[in-house]
């Protein structure tokens, strides 16, 4: 195998030359699934080897390069980046940490050689955000030495066409009531038992298909992945992974809603000037740039916090944190850009209109960002009660990840913290520690050399949101939903009458 350095450079360009401009309009933009060639052809630089280690065949499963891929993925095509971070952290480096030496021989050989792809199998119909409620079941049968698997399944990317699945389910006690702990399980496709009931009609990511799957398969026992303790600690370790891996994916995609709105605003004239000589173009240019930035920090976090063996079921507010405003930023980076473009870029084969659909559920799937907000909010309370500390400023400098960004933050920080505020408040709450935490990563980032003005400006833009989210956060008047709102609410009914 070649180096990744020589494996990047060879693959850019072959994305570049797959995804080019002059075919945004091409099947691969607009119709669904991606063009078996095109992806043959994707798949034939053995991009997923970047997930597995040396001696299995791969680069090395090194996170950083790992990351590098994802980024070089997302730059041309966010689904694309989507479908190489599915295989990656939820299936492939799951099998690495916990799966036996027959799977992994068996999985990599094929995913770097045949050019195969595996997913996850964990969201219900009912049980989106309560995974630990899921109904599908697993009984061993210890005459075949075998799992059985039962259950419903939607919502997994790569519906219909990932070659393997991982599959959790739930075990049954002897009374055939579930259990609370869950297991894990590797299926090969070929071996039937997985029936797609529906494909769903997504709003954007065309490229990969989801739907609604009916399952009754077989696993043999040497298939079952092994975690070192519960079930429980593993998903979290498999979800807190994805999502400090989110930043490979969002890096390209951030990098490229730079360059667009850069190239456009320096062509497009408007009145005699380009649209860069306008204050408030460059200031939504400069948010853009400042996303770009705290994500570079994110991934500089990620590559040298999080080797692929490290478990990280205990790296809660970390993950939330990173995956809760990473994706809220990619949303506001392409809404921008598509608010520079105009009717341009409002159209599907265009960059614009395209990333603001796809970048939209990636504030949805693995945890929405809301329920992280508070969660991030929550285990900052607990790790305060903890330390029996009621001021949040006292606490955040003395914290391993705000300790040097909430100085820029002492003024608003400075409160009691009320440990029964209602959720919305949570929320808000969470939303500016995660900004917080992020503005550490990037204040790290520019010890280490990162272009100087982009972290000043990167910090400006970060001091700004955390202002006016805690702002709002002390706002004591809350609104509720008024139950009745159909009783004299006619603006019609209020309008006098002409006169006959």
């Amino acid at each position: 195998m070649i180096d990744f350095d020589s494996f990047l450079k060879e693959y850019r360009e072959k994305l570049a030359n797959i995804f080019k401009k002059e075919h945004e309009t091409n099947s691969d933009a607009l119709d669904r699934g991606i063009c078996q060639e095109s992806l043959s052809t994707i798949l034939s630089s053995k991009p997923l080897a970047a997930f597995i280690e040396r001696e299995h065949g791969g680069f090395g499963g090194h996170t950083g390069e790992a990351l590098s891929m994802l980024e070089a993925s997302s730059y041309e095509s966010l689904p694309l980046s989507l479908m190489m971070g599915i295989n990656g952290a939820l299936f492939l480096q799951p099998l690495a940490n916990y799966g036996s030496e027959e799977a992994k021989k068996e999985v990599f050989d094929r995913v770097i050689n045949q050019g195969k792809m595996g997913g996850l199998m964990i969201t219900e119909p009912d049980y989106g955000s309560e995974a630990l409620k899921m109904q599908t079941s697993v009984q061993f049968n210890p005459n075949e030495q075998h799992y059985a698997v039962k259950g419903t399944k939607h919502w997994a990317g790569l519906t219909g066409m990932a070659d393997y699945w991982i599959m959790t389910a739930r075990e049954k006690n002897g009374q055939g009531e579930l259990t609370r702990d869950i297991s894990f399980f590797v299926h090969d496709s070929r071996k039937g038992g997985i029936e797609v009931e529906e494909y769903y009609n997504n709003l954007g990511l065309y490229m990969l298909p989801y739907g609604r799957n009916q399952v009754d398969i077989k696993v043999p026992e040497s298939h079952k992945l092994q975690p070192k303790g519960t079930g429980i600690t593993l998903m979290l370790d498999l979800l807190h992974r994805s999502r400090l891996q989110f930043p490979g994916m969002g890096m390209g995609f951030l990098r490229r809603m730079m360059d667009e709105a850069m190239t456009h605003c320096r062509e497009r004239l408007v009145g005699g000037i380009d649209l860069l000589s306008y204050d408030q173009v460059r200031s939504r240019v400069s948010k853009i740039q400042s996303y770009f930035t705290v994500c570079s920090a994110m991934c500089n976090f990620t590559a040298t916090n999080v080797p692929l063996t490290h478990n990280t079921a205990k790296m809660d507010v970390e993950a939330n944190a990173i995956k809760s405003v990473l994706t809220d930023y990619m949303q506001k980076a392409s809404q921008s850009l598509l608010q520079l473009t105009g009717a341009k870029g409002y159209r599907l084969d265009h960059i614009a209109g395209r990333s603001t659909v796809d970048s939209r559920p990636f504030q949805i799937f693995e945890g929405s960002n809301d329920i992280l907000y508070q969660q991030i909010t929550e285990s900052i309370m607990k790790a305060m009660r903890k330390m029996k500390s009621a001021n949040l400023y006292d606490f955040l400098k003395d914290y391993h990840l705000t300790t040097n960004a909430s100085d820029y933050f002492k003024e608003v920080l400075n409160f009691e913290l009320d440990t029964k505020m209602p959720q919305r408040k949570l929320v808000e709450l969470g939303q500016a520690l995660g900004r917080i935490i992020s503005m550490e990563f990037t204040l790290k980032l520019g010890e280490q050399g990162f272009n100087k003005q982009l972290i000043e400006q990167a910090i400006i833009n970060v001091q700004d949101e955390v202002t006016s989210i805690l702002t709002q956060f002390k706002t004591t008047k809350l609104s509720d939903v008024v139950d009745y709102y159909q009783e004299e609410s006619s603006w019609f009914s209020l309008q006098k009458q002409p006169a006959i």
